[in-house]
């Protein structure tokens, strides 16, 4: 078995106190309800794009006649075209607008994150590492 030697590493003995721990916590707390933010945006997002591809296809229908099976929770009931239509328009301007509210969530958390990486990078400098593993 050999064993490796490292040079020496520079790491200077900072003491935490408890405000220390408490934004450490914070950050943490933050980053992980960020991550679940954003993959709730990237699910409403692709809702979205769901709704608009069955509004593309309910636009070529030719028949306005036909009825057209909508789900509202477990059940398909049957609307007219532009019923349909109109059902699909409300149901994607409802989820626009809960992406908009979720992104200002996530840019808030992301103030709150820079200025708490400033504080702690400032007092334990590369003793600390804040930055997400992109893996």
């Amino acid at each position: 078995m050999a064993a490796t030697v490292k040079g020496p590493v520079a790491v200077e003995d900072v003491n935490v106190t408890f405000e220390d721990q408490q934004k450490i916590n914070k950050f943490a707390r933050n980053t992980s309800r960020m991550t679940e933010l954003k993959s709730e945006i990237d699910a409403k997002k692709k809702s979205l794009q769901d709704l608009q591809d069955a509004s593309d296809d309910l636009m070529m229908l030719d028949d306005d006649a036909l009825l057209i099976p909508y789900q509202i929770g477990d059940v398909f009931i049957s609307h007219t075209q532009e019923e349909t239509q109109e059902m699909l328009e409300a149901a994607k301007e409802a989820l626009e607008q809960e992406v908009k509210g979720l992104e200002a969530q996530v840019s808030a958390i992301q103030q709150v994150l820079g200025d708490l990486k400033v504080q702690l990078y400032a007092k334990f400098g590369n003793n600390i590492n804040l930055e997400a593993d992109e893996s």
